[in-house]
C-alpha cells in the first residue's frame, strides 16, 4: 500500500513520518515535490544547491516513483506531502495509486508556530486551503471521503488515534509507531538539517497541547481564513470509537 499523507508546515508531519519509518514494513519519503517546486517555482530555500544536487526535480519522475515499486520490499510506502507543493502541470495521475490521508492542525497553531520559524505566513504559505480544495477533488473524483486526522488529538492520545488511523487503511497496528531513535531518519529530505533540528531531539510525540494560541490582530484576516477551510476538514476528522 501507498500512503499520501497530505499536511501543511508545522503541522506533526514530520513527526508522523517518523512514527510510520519506525515500523519494519513501511518505506517513508519525505515531501517528493518540493525539490520540484522549488525548481520550477523558483522559491527560495536556505539548502537549495544541496536540495537540487541531491534531490530529483523533475516532477514526472517523482510522479512515477510515487506510483511505482515500494522501496527496499516493504509493503507499505508513506510519502509526506504538502499540496502546496503540486504547482499547475504537475502530474496527478500518479494520485489514483496511493491512499490519501489529510493530517490538519488548527490554524492558530499553525500560524504562531510558522511565525516563530519562518516569518509572517500567507494562506498559501500554510496550505489549509490548498488541503481542502485537493480533498474535495479527491472526494468527487473517488465518490467517497480520504481520510483525515488531526494532529491535536494524535498528541492528546498518541496509540488511540494511531491505531485508528491504521484500522481506517486496513494495516495492522504496529505500537513501535510510538518511538522513533533521536537524531532524524535515514530518509529525511535534504533540507532537514535547517528545519529538522527540534525534531531531531524528539524519540516520541510530545504531550497534549495548551490553550489555542492568541494570534495578533494584523494576523486575524489570515486567521478567519485558514478556519473555514480548516472547519470543513475537521469535520470528516478520526474520532474514536464509543
Amino acid at each position: 500500500m501507498r500512503i499520501a499523507m497530505w499536511s501543511g508546515p508545522r503541522n506533526l508531519s514530520t513527526a508522523m513520518m517518523y512514527a510510520f519509518g519506525a515500523r519494519a514494513d513501511c518505506a517513508v519519503w519525505d515531501e517528493p515535490f518540493y525539490a520540484p517546486f522549488l525548481h520550477i517555482g523558483g522559491r527560495p530555500d536556505p539548502m537549495l544547491d544541496t536540495i537540487f544536487d541531491k534531490e530529483e526535480t523533475n516532477p514526472e519522475n517523482v510522479a512515477n516513483r510515487c506510483a511505482g515499486l515500494i522501496p527496499d520490499n516493504k509493503s507499505l510506502f508513506y510519502q509526506k506531502h504538502m499540496p502546496q507543493h503540486m504547482l499547475e502541470g504537475f502530474p496527478l495521475d500518479w494520485m489514483d495509486a496511493v491512499k490519501h490521508v489529510f493530517l490538519i492542525r488548527h490554524p492558530a497553531r499553525v500560524i504562531t508556530s510558522y511565525t516563530k520559524k519562518n516569518g509572517v505566513p500567507t494562506l498559501s504559505d500554510i496550505g489549509v486551503k490548498e488541503q481542502a480544495d485537493l480533498f474535495a477533488s479527491l472526494t468527487k473524483k473517488h465518490s467517497g471521503t480520504p481520510i483525515v486526522i488531526d494532529s491535536g488529538d494524535i498528541r492528546s492520545n498518541p496509540a488511540a488515534y494511531l491505531e485508528a488511523l491504521c484500522n481506517a487503511l486496513n494495516i495492522a497496528w504496529d505500537p513501535a509507531m510510538l518511538s522513533w531513535p533521536a537524531g532524524g531518519h535515514k530518509s529525511d529530505g535534504a533540507w532537514a538539517p535547517h528545519w529538522y533540528p527540534e525534531v531531531w531531539k524528539s524519540t516520541g510525540f510530545a504531550g497534549p497541547e495548551g490553550p489555542v494560541p492568541e494570534v495578533p490582530d494584523v494576523l486575524q484576516p489570515l486567521l478567519n481564513e485558514a478556519m473555514g477551510y480548516y472547519k470543513q476538514l475537521a469535520a470528516f476528522k478520526l474520532t474514536l470509537p464509543g
